[in-house]
Formats: C-alpha cells, sequence, structure tokens
C-alpha cells in the first residue's frame, strides 16, 4: 500500500532525475554553441561556469533570497508567540530551530530558504502574521519546515540556478548567429545544420527548463503540505491558511519570477492564476492543494 513515505522516496528520486536532465541541458547548449565555433573551451567554461553558480547559490543563496524579498531579522522581544509555535514545531519535526524573517508586506505569504536544515530562514511576511489565527500560522510554519526537512530549499535554489545558466547559454548563442563568428570550416562539418539545430535548441531549452522547474516546484509543494500537516495533526490548519492566502489580490511588492516559486502561495495574487497564466504557474492550484489536505485522515 502508498503511504505519505512512499511517495516522498519518490518525489525526491523524480527530483534528482529532473536534475539530471538540467545538466544534460547545459552540456547540449554548451556542446553546441562549442562545435559551432569550433572552440572546446567553450563546453569546459560552460560547464565551469555551472559548477560555480551551484557553488555561490549554495553558500550565500539565503542572503540573495532575503535580499531579493525585503526580509529582514525577527527578534524574539517582537513577537514570542511566534517564535515559540517555530521552536515546538522544529523540535516534533526533529530539526534545528531556524532563524526567523520578517517581510514588511501587507499581503499573506511566507518562504524557507537556506543551504541545509543547519543554515535554514523562515520568512514571514507581517500580513501573515496578522491575518491567521495560531492554528492556521501553525500550518504554515510546519509546510516551510517541512521544505527544509524535505531538502526541498537546496534543490530549488540549484533549479533557479541551472534554468538562468541555461537561459544565458541560448541567449549568447542566439546572438553570436546573428552577428556571425563561427568558424569559417562548419560548411564542410555540416554547419548549417548545426546552425539550425542550435536556434531550436536555443528556443526551447528555456523553455523545457522552466516547465521542469515547474514540475519540480509543484510536486514540492503537495509533499510539504501533507508533511506539514502529518506535523501538526491538523490538515484543516494549513487549508484554511491557504484559503486566506490565495485569495488575497494584491501581488507583493517584493514578488519576482526568480523567487516566485519558494512562497507558499503564489507571491503575484488572486489575478494572476487566471486563464492561461495557469500552465506556467509555479504552484499547483490551489483548490486542489486544499481538497487534498481536507482528504487526510489520521
Amino acid at each position: 500500500m502508498a503511504t505519505l513515505y512512499n511517495q516522498q522516496d519518490s518525489n525526491v528520486r523524480r527530483t534528482w532525475a529532473l536534475m539530471a536532465i538540467f545538466f544534460c541541458l547545459v552540456i547540449a547548449i554548451g556542446w553546441a554553441v562549442s562545435y559551432y565555433y569550433n572552440s572546446p573551451l567553450i563546453l569546459y567554461g560552460a560547464v565551469i561556469f555551472s559548477l560555480v553558480m551551484n557553488f555561490v547559490s549554495y553558500w550565500w543563496s539565503d542572503k540573495i533570497v532575503l535580499s531579493m524579498a525585503g526580509a529582514k531579522p525577527l527578534e524574539h522581544d517582537q513577537a514570542p508567540e511566534i517564535f515559540h509555535v517555530v521552536e515546538n514545531l522544529a523540535i516534533t519535526a526533529g530539526l534545528p530551530t531556524p532563524r526567523i524573517y520578517l517581510i514588511d508586506d501587507p499581503v499573506p505569504n511566507a518562504f524557507a530558504t537556506g543551504r541545509n536544515k543547519e543554515h535554514a530562514v523562515v520568512a514571514l511576511t507581517r500580513g501573515l502574521v496578522e491575518r491567521l489565527n495560531k492554528n492556521e500560522l501553525e500550518g504554515v510554519i510546519a509546510h516551510e519546515l517541512s521544505h527544509i526537512g524535505n531538502r526541498d530549499i537546496l534543490l530549488q535554489t540549484v533549479v533557479v540556478t541551472l534554468v538562468g545558466l541555461i537561459s544565458i547559454l541560448a541567449d549568447i548563442f542566439t546572438r553570436s548567429l546573428w552577428f556571425g563568428g563561427g568558424s569559417r570550416d562548419n560548411e564542410n562539418r555540416g554547419g548549417g545544420l548545426m546552425v539550425v539545430i542550435g536556434i531550436v535548441l536555443s528556443i526551447l531549452s528555456p523553455i523545457g527548463a522552466t516547465l521542469i522547474q515547474l514540475a519540480i516546484s509543484r510536486r514540492r509543494e503537495f509533499l510539504a503540505d501533507s508533511s506539514g500537516a502529518l506535523l501538526t495533526r491538523y490538515p484543516e490548519g494549513l487549508a484554511s491558511a491557504l484559503q486566506k492566502i490565495s485569495s488575497y489580490e494584491q501581488p507583493l511588492a517584493h514578488a519576482s519570477n526568480a523567487t516566485a516559486h519558494l512562497y507558499i502561495s503564489n507571491p503575484f495574487g488572486a489575478g494572476a492564476m487566471k486563464g492561461m497564466a495557469k500552465l506556467f504557474a509555479t504552484h499547483p492550484p490551489v483548490e486542489e492543494r486544499i481538497q487534498a489536505l481536507r482528504n487526510m485522515s489520521f
């Protein structure tokens, strides 16, 4: 019989498989560019560049994300009740207590970031703290702690880095085609065909990378919902919180496509989840998430 833990293992395996696809895309684009210019150094440079970007994102991802979100450290004296909730849930989850940051924004939302559970951060907006009751707040924090426990925070950061790298490489190759500069031996080596393949690859790779990013994010949200509900033993708390958060029309002041998938709910407001926009949303439909939570039983 399938259990929550079986699903966790399955999602982890699928996520690593998707990460492997990202590396293949990077190598494919780097190879196409290096072939066009008859320079293996470009391929080596692409691989080295990706490794450097991964290193940077691993060590400084939390600082970068917190700065982009406009988050500031929250002191214990400012909100002792929030610290107690986080500490109690962290103990229950068997995790170190993460640092807590506050985003001065009336829109309710939250996210977790950091390179591992020892260096994790949970960021809450002022609107979230003011609008949710204790059970709902516990549900949201348990969701974010589940992201930390499942190592989603590192995986999602690496995905963002690789999507950016693929887009940069594709853009460089596309521009190089307009300005020329390829090897004189290209025609003898099937250069015309490589140009066509390169154009197709440069167009489709960013799209494919984005779709993989969305797939990873959506799977992770369902897993964190169920793990968070298991932690609090009260799925209705998170379900009610998601209902309140998703119904807010106004977008976050510092919302961006680069960090949107980190938030518990789409940070661009309820209007962003209409029509064709749903196909490229970083989060699964909130109705499906709420239904799944309310179908849970202990």
